[in-house]
């Protein structure tokens, strides 16, 4: 027979075991409570910018390759003029669509991604750059002996392409639905440099931005005839929460760290 100690201690381990669930109704009212926490930041911002002192935290999501803005050069600068503001960085590993949900979900303050031309309702995007899409070959692949090509002649070529959710993914999945080509991905990677290498190795072919393309040798471009591919960078935020002072300090230096490509 267990002494009340032991039944105590037992009955605690149980409790502790349990997972912990919201309900319905904690669900429902999740967003509501965190619309009053961000308004109780944005007070205590009010009184910390009359003390001449910025604090706080800004959640700042970025895919795995930030090309457009020299993120640690922009978040260095940060933290010299406002040592008291603390950036947690996010890298996605679920591409732009990810970003976004977090940024809804407010999870994230800010998001460097990639938007599709119809933005979803609760994010303001500002767009960064746009940067064209070029299809490169292998230099000994059989297509490199061509000048042009069209979507319809890549049909049965492997190809070398981010995952779903990424959104140059969604551009070229766009363009050869929109020319009615099914095409094949072969090889999924969330990071343009090994994309490129894989092409480079004749593993397949990509659309890739053109800045990639300058610095990997053993890389042939073709023109694509029927078809003027571009990608771009925007900064999100959420359109219905307040920003704090913290996540407008960060704002006020993107712009400076914009790398003209």
């Amino acid at each position: 027979m267990l002494g009340s100690g032991e039944s105590d201690r037992r009955e605690r381990q149980r409790r502790l075991s349990q997972q912990v669930r919201l309900t319905g109704a904690g669900a429902a009212l999740l967003p509501e409570a965190r619309a009053t926490l961000h308004a109780a930041q944005a007070a205590q911002d009010a009184v910390r910018a009359a003390q001449d002192t910025l604090r706080g935290t800004v959640n700042v999501g970025a895919m795995t390759s930030v090309e457009v803005v020299d993120l640690p050069a922009l978040l260095g600068r940060l933290h010299a003029r406002h040592p008291a503001i603390d950036v947690r960085l996010r890298l996605a590993t679920t591409g732009s669509a990810g970003l976004a949900h977090a940024l809804l979900s407010g999870d994230l303050d800010v998001a460097f991604l990639s938007l599709p031309e119809r933005k979803p309702a609760g994010i303001e995007a500002r767009e960064l750059a746009t940067v064209p899409l070029v299809l490169v070959v292998s230099a000994g692949h059989p297509l490199a002996q061509r000048g042009k090509v069209a979507l319809a002649d890549l049909a049965g070529e492997p190809f070398v392409d981010f995952p779903p959710g990424y959104g140059n993914r969604e551009v070229v999945d766009r363009a050869f639905a929109a020319a009615g080509v099914v095409r094949r991905v072969a090889l999924e990677v969330p990071d343009i440099d090994m994309g490129a290498a894989l092409v480079r190795h004749g593993l397949g072919i990509a659309f890739l931005p053109a800045f990639a393309v300058a610095r990997t040798p053993g890389l042939h471009v073709l023109d694509v005839h029927d078809a003027m591919l571009r990608w771009s960078m925007h900064l999100g935020t959420s359109s219905t929460r307040r920003p704090s002072a913290a996540l407008r300090a960060l704002l006020d230096l993107v712009d400076l760290h914009v790398i003209a490509l």
